[in-house]
């Protein structure tokens, strides 16, 4: 991903119509008073456009509306062309001016449409807000516009940083003009509701928020719904894993900002900082917040045999074209994440610069302090009509259930995931200076919601209570686990590796044991261990043992490569 030369994040890099005349600010404050009201209920004001000519899109907009309450009369069904990409011809005559066309004739959007078209055709218009809490654009819908120099004038390319002198953007990002008079189409468009929790700007009246249900499948397009809906009845639980040492030094403060977030609020998780990836060795379990960069696809432990997110997962890897398309479960990154389980994610469909993507840090504040998925995301958002995409239900509120809501219904959480509410509420309680209940409820929670990720927890506090040999209590009952499994296999390679550093070698050692006759995630990852494996019995002085792992890595090792063949002399 490029970083934007200086000093453009501020300006408006199209050229934007005059502002409209006073008289305007009237209807404008009505409007606003008439959303204010206590019966305005945000699902009635979601707009549900889908494909007619697709059933699976047709069938995704009524069961969204179905599991939100979302009153079947706000499903807008156009016939839209069956490519993810399209061009600027495509777009305005088979999506912005039908939908425009359909909003305003329902009421959803105010003012008036003229019968005069611009050179694009689009309507030229005098419209003054709009209704719409969010619009959700279903699977079906196309995704991105191509670049082409014939949609607008070079008087205004004229005047646009050379970088920016092109107008491939995403199909949501320009919906989100569809309230304003028709924009120059070469670059973007400042959002007013950029950082911006009370927005004074008359201009935030007419942003319409867009949202996408989309993935490889129709049913992975479902479950976004789904999962979303299981968060906010149980609570978002899990651990965090941010991925540091992206190209631009900005980036990683966006990301370390975000880290801090996430340990205020009480979750464990991992940090990379090295510049490499996750990869499928490391620990990766419940990963229900995950934030990083700069790779061009999936890879790592996302692409672990059965993985999967937890309910409500939200997934952000920033890189130029993660949703360059969204109909594979192998190709860049927002398709593989919606495919893996992920309940939000988000992308761009062409390279947006840095500066102009959505940014992780202000998403996760506006999210925890408990904003919709959908006013969080355009709060985080410094452009519209530009590359990026947010996948997921707008509706979505990821805090709604609180930490000690979840605690209360410990034994109505799923099994794998309770100990994570646990761990959570623990630190809350050692961050208060209340080490004695921290330790009461780790008890607790071994007792009645036992996991490998909720001993590991225990014993890194008991560790920072200055107790090893308690700590390494904790752990005692890993020697004994069977049929470790991918998911499991990095956490008990963190037991093996603590309890080792804590001075119990002789202990750690059959940890090893069990690690070493479990399948490993990779290669790399069985022989390393086997190596850790063979220090760990030469401390313990078990020679027998040294000499097993030491054959074992000769017989997993593979074949030095052939020398070279020498040519003729």
């Amino acid at each position: 991903m490029k970083s934007a030369p200086g000093g453009h994040g501020g300006n408006s890099l199209r050229p934007r119509p005059a502002r409209r005349c006073a008289c305007l600010v009237l209807s404008l404050l009505v409007c606003a008073a008439v959303r204010l009201t206590a019966a305005d209920d945000l699902a009635a004001r979601t707009i549900i456009l889908v494909n007619s000519r697709q059933p699976d899109s047709v069938e995704l907009g009524e069961y969204y509306a179905a599991q939100r309450a979302i009153p079947r009369e706000n499903i807008v069904a156009l016939p839209l062309p069956p490519t993810e990409s399209i061009t600027w011809r495509e777009f305005v005559d088979q999506v912005w001016q039908p939908l425009q066309d359909e909003l305003h004739r329902r009421g959803w959007l105010e003012g008036s449409l003229s019968s005069q078209l611009d050179a694009l055709g689009r309507r030229k218009s005098a419209l003054t807000g709009h209704r719409i809490a969010y619009l959700v654009t279903c699977r079906g819908t196309p995704l991105r516009i191509h670049d082409d120099p014939t949609a607008f004038e070079p008087a205004q390319a004229a005047r646009v940083p050379q970088q920016f002198r092109r107008n491939q953007a995403a199909v949501d990002s320009e919906l989100s003009l569809l309230a304003q008079r028709p924009q120059a189409t070469v670059g973007f468009v400042p959002n007013p509701l950029f950082r911006t929790k009370a927005a004074a700007d008359i201009s935030a009246d007419f942003v319409v928020k867009v949202s996408r249900l989309d993935g490889p499948s129709a049913a992975d397009a479902r479950a976004l719904v789904s999962s979303a809906l299981e968060a906010e009845k149980f609570g978002l639980i899990g651990r965090y894993y941010v991925d540091l040492g992206g190209p631009h030094a900005v980036g990683d403060r966006w990301l370390e900002a975000t880290r801090e977030r996430l340990g205020d609020l009480g979750f464990f998780g991992e940090v990379e900082r090295t510049g490499r990836l996750f990869d499928a060795a490391d620990r990766f379990d419940a990963p229900v917040l995950y934030f990083g960069w700069y790779a061009s696809t999936v890879s790592g432990p996302f692409l672990r045999e059965e993985f999967r997110f937890p309910p409500g997962a939200i997934a952000l890897h920033i890189h130029s074209f993660s949703a360059a398309g969204v109909r594979s479960s192998t190709d860049q990154w927002c398709g593989p994440l919606v495919a893996r389980g992920v309940a939000a994610t988000f992308g761009n469909v062409f390279e947006p610069y840095l500066e102009f993507t959505l940014r992780p840090d202000l998403l996760l504040e506006q999210l925890a302090a408990g904003a919709t998925l959908g006013d969080a995301a355009y709060y985080a958002t410094p452009v519209l009509g530009w590359q990026g995409l947010v996948i997921g239900d707008p509706l979505y509120r990821p805090f709604k259930v609180s930490l000690p809501d979840q605690l209360a219904q410990l034994a109505a959480l799923p099994a794998s995931l309770a100990g994570h509410v646990v761990a959570r509420q623990a630190a809350v309680l050692d961050r208060l200076g209340m080490s004695d209940e921290a330790r009461a409820l780790f008890a607790r929670g071994m007792r009645e919601a036992p996991s490998l990720a909720l001993a590991l927890a225990s014993a890194r506090f008991e560790l920072a209570q200055k107790r090893p040999a308690v700590a390494v209590g904790q752990l005692g009952f890993v020697a004994n686990l069977r049929d470790i499994s991918p998911v499991d296999w990095p956490l008990v390679r963190a037991a093996g590796e603590f309890v080792a550093a804590n001075g119990a070698a002789r202990e750690a050692l059959p940890i090893y044991q069990a690690l070493v006759r479990a399948k490993a995630p990779s290669l790399d990852a069985a022989l390393q261990v086997l190596a850790d494996a063979k220090k760990i019995a030469d401390t313990t002085g078990n020679l027998a043992l040294s000499l097993e792992f030491a054959k074992k890595a000769i017989d997993l090792a593979p074949p030095p490569a052939p020398p070279a063949a020498s040519g003729p002399k």
